[in-house]
């Protein structure tokens, strides 16, 4: 049966007269208005709709992986969800061009207007962070002490219920840590690895010594090689990857990082391809995120000198900082320090590449 559908009208279904209405520059009050001013707000204004938008797909996989299974059908949503984020990611790095056609004399004519309004207000950004990962222990120390004391108490109160709930980056590292570690029969591939990884990094120092390196620099090599040896041999020992955790290089349970791992090595597995593209899919948001706020940093520089923000920061060098400190996928990155080019990988056994693929036989026949 037919429904009755009402007509519906351009202006009135996306809400033009209040959407356009919504840009009022605070410049006339104290004279003539700036011309760039309009530009600066609704650049602001479209940040906070992207952001918006962002944060409607970032609940909804967060709502996936609060699940008590995670299903390929669940695991597609994540991907696809986490694919139109970075798509979003994209346009709102470009969008720092737009802003830097201002020129610095051009915002400095209404700069000072604006105190003390601040980026630091910015609700929905804070929440973004909040909601991936980044909450107030793992800020820079400026942000630890003062950052809610910008805040309303409305605001302050909601982003502090936020912070005890259980973040993106919890939800993923329980995700991972309950996946099963590849032990079938006889075959333990986590001895077969290590033993790889030994011989490849013995190749290494021997083509190292091979060079004939002068002494400083053959000691500096060796030095790396040892390093790296030490790196894997923490993957694999509990208390050593616990002095990781406290010394702040890692964030991952072992657990959830030795399963990572092993997605990452054999992502052309049908079993572990879908979850591989979302391991993919968090480490490309954060490496956005880091050129989002590295591209905003370097506009601050070039609109304000070492001028103090109108938050109250330190301008471009709080900004610079935040660009490094405010990862929260950063392990998927340092888990570079781990592979193994393909060509050293442990052949998995038959068995287990029937449990991880679609596989069928040609003798098999079609199926019935």
């Amino acid at each position: 049966m037919a429904k009755n559908i009402a007509p519906v009208y351009y202006g009135d279904y996306l809400k033009l007269d209040t959407l356009l209405s919504a840009q009022q520059p605070h410049s006339p009050r104290y004279g003539e208005e700036a011309h760039d001013e309009m530009l600066f707000i609704i650049v602001h204004q479209v940040y906070e709709l992207w952001f918006k938008q962002v944060l409607h797909e970032l609940r909804a996989i967060h709502r996936e992986f609060q699940q008590p299974t995670l299903d390929d059908k669940g695991l597609y949503l994540v991907a696809h969800r986490l694919r139109r984020v970075l798509t979003i990611q994209d346009l709102m790095n470009d969008q720092v061009g737009v802003i830097e056609t201002m020129t610095p004399q051009e915002f400095l004519e209404f700069r000072d207007y604006l105190v003390p309004a601040s980026g630091f207000q910015s609700i929905q950004f804070k929440e973004l962070e909040i909601i991936l990962g980044l909450h107030r222990d793992k800020r820079i120390a400026f942000d630890q002490s003062s950052f809610f004391n910008r805040l309303n108490e409305h605001d302050r109160n909601y982003l502090e219920q936020l912070e005890q709930q259980p973040s993106l980056f919890d939800l993923v590292d329980k995700w991972l840590a309950r996946m099963p570690f590849m032990q079938v029969e006889d075959f333990s591939f986590w001895q077969v690895y290590q033993s790889a990884v030994e011989q490849a990094l013995d190749q290494d120092e021997a083509i190292i010594r091979a060079n004939n390196f002068a002494t400083e620099q053959l000691a500096t090599e060796l030095a790396g090689i040892q390093s790296n040896r030490d790196n894997f041999h923490a993957l694999f020992d509990g208390n050593a990857y616990q002095q990781l955790q406290q010394d702040g290089r890692v964030r991952l349970s072992q657990q959830a990082m030795l399963s990572a791992l092993f997605i990452t090595q054999y992502r052309e597995e049908p079993a572990f391809n879908l979850a591989w593209q979302v391991i993919t899919a968090l480490a490309e948001m954060d490496e956005k995120l880091t050129i989002w706020r590295y591209k905003h940093a370097m506009m601050v520089q070039r609109m304000l000198g070492t001028k103090i923000g109108t938050g109250g920061s330190s301008g471009h060098d709080y900004l610079r900082r935040t660009t490094e400190q405010n990862r929260v996928f950063k392990d998927f990155f340092s888990m570079a320090t781990y592979l193994l080019p393909k060509s050293a990988l442990p052949q998995l056994p038959q068995q287990v590449q029937r449990a991880l693929g679609f596989y069928r036989a040609a003798s098999e026949g079609p199926p019935k």
